[in-house]
Order: C-alpha cells, then sequence, then structure tokens
C-alpha cells in the first residue's frame, strides 16, 4: 500500500512547523529555512492565513522547499490545502477522511497518532507518514518499542523534539522528526533577524544529520 517513501520528504530531513499568529513575512521566513538547509516546512491551519502562505511560499520559492499544511482535522480542509497547494498534510490525531482524501488526490499524508494501534490503522489506511504525536512524554525509546513487531513505518516523532534530543529520535529508528517553537526564535521572526532565524534552523538540520 505504501510505497518506499515519498520522493519529496527523504529520512533525516526534518520538517520545520510555522504556527505562528502572524504570517506576514511566511516567505521572508521560509526563505530563511531554505537558506540554512531545510525542505520541509508545514503551516499549521490554526492560523487562518495559513493556506494564503502556502500559495505564497510554493510561488516563491518553487522546488527548493516542500510546503504542506498542518492541523488539518477534515476532508474539506485538506482539500481546500491541496487546491491552495499544499505538497503534504499533517494531523494532530487520527483522521481516516483526511488520509483518504489526500490518496484520492496524490498527496501524501503524515497522519497523527499516538498508541500503537492508532499508528496501525493510520498506516493500513494509506498514510505515507505517521505522526507521533505527542512525543514529548514517550522519548526516543517508544519509537524503538513500536518499531520491533512493526518495522518499516515511518514514524515521525512531533511535540518536544528539539537539537537536544533529535538524533536520538532518529537513532531510534524514526524516519524524521518535526519540530516547531524549538526551533523556531519568535523574536527574531518578529525583528526580521533572518540570519538569526537561519543559523537556529541551520544548527537543527545538522543535528539531524548526524548518525
Amino acid at each position: 500500500m505504501n510505497s518506499p517513501h515519498h520522493e519529496g520528504l527523504a529520512p533525516r530531513q526534518p520538517v520545520t512547523i510555522v504556527r505562528l499568529e502572524n504570517l506576514d513575512e511566511a516567505v521572508a521566513l521560509s526563505t530563511a529555512l531554505a537558506d540554512a538547509g531545510v525542505r520541509a516546512v508545514e503551516f499549521t491551519l490554526t492560523n487562518h492565513r495559513a493556506l494564503a502562505a502556502v500559495e505564497q511560499v510554493r510561488e516563491s520559492l518553487g522546488d527548493s522547499m516542500l510546503v504542506g499544511a498542518g492541523t488539518v482535522l477534515d476532508a474539506e480542509s485538506a482539500r481546500a490545502a491541496i487546491l491552495a497547494g499544499a505538497q503534504f498534510l499533517v494531523t494532530p490525531v487520527l483522521r481516516l477522511d483526511v488520509i483518504e482524501c489526500g490518496r484520492r488526490y496524490g498527496v501524501p499524508v503524515m497522519c497523527g497518532a499516538f498508541t500503537p494501534t492508532e499508528i496501525q490503522a493510520a498506516w493500513e489506511h494509506g498514510a505515507e507518514f505517521v505522526k507521533v504525536f505527542p512525543a514529548r512524554s514517550l522519548g526516543p525509546a517508544y519509537i524503538r518499542d513500536v518499531l520491533a513487531p512493526l518495522p518499516g513505518m515511518r514514524l515521525v516523532p512531533t511535540g518536544g523534539v528539539g537539537l537536544d534530543n533529535c538524533a536520538a529520535y532518529l537513532d531510534a529508528g524514526a524516519y524524521t522528526v518535526a519540530a516547531g517553537s524549538s526551533i523556531l526564535d519568535e523574536g527574531a521572526i518578529s525583528r526580521g533577524d533572518w540570519a538569526g532565524v537561519a543559523n537556529l534552523a541551520r544548527r537543527f538540520v545538522e543535528a539531524c544529520a548526524v548518525t
């Protein structure tokens, strides 16, 4: 049912989650992230301007960045995100209707799950990736334990992932990781300190690349 991996999101290629109140500088932010080596960014639908940000970043950055929509909770939102140009969809919880919508349009879905049963359900229904959320209370050992009886799943721990533990999650077998507030300095963003934003993002990419 699932291909070896989606050609856009490679192993150990981290996803940066943008969950901000102000997305006026979405293009400048994404450009700084791209300059730092980030190749996948997710704009969460908790901001009503997220879909506009997806459109703008897709148009400005082209193939240099994989742009997705996060916090997708239903098929209607999934379709709207796809029409806006989202190249992948992310849910915080198990949403089979979002997986089905993504499959209908050929857009990969990173479906949220917490328990082994939810993880298996998301995978069986065709999620290309399973977002293990919130990973903060689980830790890297949980990823290793789940993959022991369920090998081959592309797990993406999210929530509580940062510079200090991203490598441990990857070494435990995670396909990649996703992080937001821990690697996005909102102060630097509000000041337009794109060099500072890029520096922190670069450290995140480098930490994930360590084997």
